[in-house]
C-alpha cells in the first residue's frame, strides 16, 4: 500500500467520523425539546388531577339542590371516564419515551409520531370535556332557572341562538388549537426539524 492509499483511507475515516459526530449533534439537538415535552406532560398530569378534585367540590361550593347534585355527579363520572382513558394513553407514552434509546433516528421518529398522535387525543379530550360542561350548564339552566331562562330564550330569535352556539364552538376550537400548539406543538416542531435534517443527510 503506497502513501496515497494511506492518505485516502485516512481522509475517508475522518469524513465518516465527521458524519457520525454531525448526526450525533442533531440527535442531541432533538433531546432538548423532547425533555421539555416530557416535563410539560408531567406538570399537566398534576394540574389535571387538581382540576378534577376541584370539580368534585363544585356542587358543594355552589349549593346545588339534591337533584342537581345527582345530575352533576353523573356528568362528572362521564368526564372522569374520558379523562382516565386519556391519562392511561398519555402515561403509557410518557413511560415508553424513557425506555427508548434516544441516540438513533428511529427512536426520535417514534417519539415524534407518537407525540403527534397524543396531541390529537389531547385536543379531542378538550372538545369532549367542553361539550360535557356546556351540556351540564344547559340542564342546570333548564332545571334550576327554568322560569328566568324561558323568559330570556323567548325573547331571542332561533338564528341568534344558533349563531351563539356556532361562535362558542369556534372559540373552544381556536383556544384548544392555540393551547396545544403553545404547550406542546412548538417543541414538537423542533423535533420534526431535526428528523427532517437527519432524513436529508441520509
Amino acid at each position: 500500500m503506497n502513501f496515497d492509499d494511506l492518505k485516502n483511507e485516512w481522509n475517508a475515516d475522518n469524513a465518516e467520523a465527521n458524519n457520525v459526530s454531525e448526526a450525533m449533534l442533531k440527535v442531541k439537538e432533538a433531546r432538548t425539546p423532547i425533555d421539555i415535552i416530557r416535563r410539560k406532560m408531567k406538570h399537566e398530569f398534576n394540574y389535571q388531577i387538581v382540576v378534577l378534585v376541584i370539580m368534585a367540590l363544585l356542587p358543594y361550593c355552589f349549593n346545588f339542590s339534591a337533584n342537581m347534585k345527582h345530575i352533576y355527579l353523573a356528568f362528572y363520572a362521564i368526564t372522569c371516564g374520558f379523562t382516565a382513558y386519556y391519562f392511561l394513553k398519555f402515561y403509557r407514552f410518557y413511560k415508553n419515551s424513557y425506555d427508548m434509546s434516544l441516540d438513533s433516528r428511529k427512536s426520535i421518529l417514534w417519539f415524534y409520531y407518537e407525540m403527534k398522535l397524543n396531541i390529537e387525543l389531547y385536543k379531542a379530550l378538550t372538545y369532549i370535556v367542553a361539550f360535557i360542561g356546556f351540556a351540564f350548564i344547559a340542564i342546570y339552566l333548564f332545571v334550576e332557572k327554568a322560569s328566568i331562562f324561558a323568559r330570556i330564550v323567548g325573547k331571542l330569535s332561533p338564528v341568534y341562538i344558533l349563531l351563539n352556539c356556532f361562535i362558542s364552538i369556534l372559540i373552544i376550537g381556536v383556544i384548544t388549537e392555540l393551547w396545544a400548539w403553545y404547550y406542546y406543538g412548538k417543541y414538537l416542531k423542533r423535533v420534526q426539524k431535526v428528523v427532517d435534517e437527519l432524513d436529508f443527510e441520509n
